[in-house]
């Protein structure tokens, strides 16, 4: 069997009396798309922010590639191959697609003016922001200067969703893509999803939609009482057994792997 090219062990997080994560194990295979649900308050978040840095676990491993990491930081995180696309999006409205692109990246001029006097290189992030908007099928966005504040909710998250697979060598994290859009703009960020996978980019998908979630993907890890309860095939089971497992009206038969 393939091994998984993320996975955590054991992980625990606790903020005071409360147990966020509890002893919980998660793994995620080389170019699929891995769901993760469970109720609010479940510790789906702790756990994305464990993986991705933003939270530093008590107890625990996490594994890329089959290497121990110990991300103190969502810097450390990105310099590992690995991008998070918020609820929120993270981006700055007034600035523009490119700026929004490369924020905290920005690059440089060669030579004197780039190193000495700090000029950025727009050009070559333009057009780098332009091909990567191309690839994923979102030039429907004309102007790569206009500010993201001008664009759509649907586009907005295509421009998240780009960049995260610009600079995402190794694992995308989405949390809720398309909890605030409507049904067509929900239907692009879908296939901006099968997209990225295509390009053999292990993605973990955030949501609470279940059509969604049983759309694409491959296997669902769901979450209670801060642990794995189980992974299953969206194939082998229905919407309503996903739901029961989560909230705890039904338990899995077993421990899947």
């Amino acid at each position: 069997m393939t091994d998984p090219i993320l996975q955590a062990k054991g992980l625990v997080k606790r903020y005071g009396r409360v147990t966020a994560l509890d002893h919980c194990d998660f793994e995620l295979m080389p170019g699929e798309i891995l769901a993760v649900i469970g109720d609010n308050g479940a510790g789906k978040s702790t756990l994305i922010k464990a993986l991705s840095g933003a939270v530093i676990p008590d107890e625990g491993e996490v594994w890329l590639e089959g290497k121990r990491v110990n991300f103190q930081s969502p810097i450390d995180a990105r310099e590992n191959g690995i991008e998070t696309v918020y609820q929120t999006l993270a981006m700055s409205p007034a600035l523009s697609i490119a700026d929004n692109m490369f924020m905290g990246r920005e690059l440089r001029k060669p030579g004197f003016a780039g190193k000495f006097l700090r000029k950025l290189d727009r050009p070559a992030m333009e057009k780098f922001a332009r091909q990567k908007l191309s690839d994923l099928g979102l030039m429907t966005i004309q102007n790569i200067n206009q500010a993201v504040e001008t664009l759509s909710g649907g586009q907005r998250q295509g421009v998240a969703v780009a960049r995260a697979a610009a600079f995402g060598s190794k694992v995308i994290i989405l949390d809720e893509p398309t909890a605030a859009l409507g049904v067509k703009e929900s239907r692009r960020v879908l296939e901006l999803i099968q997209d990225v996978k295509s390009r053999g980019i292990p993605i973990i998908l955030i949501s609470h939609n279940m059509p969604h979630v049983f759309e694409v993907a491959d296997r669902i890890h769901i979450h209670r009482l801060g642990r794995r309860l189980t992974v299953i095939n969206p194939g082998d089971y229905s919407m309503s057994d996903a739901v029961a497992f989560m909230t705890g009206a039904k338990e899995p038969e077993r421990e899947a792997a």
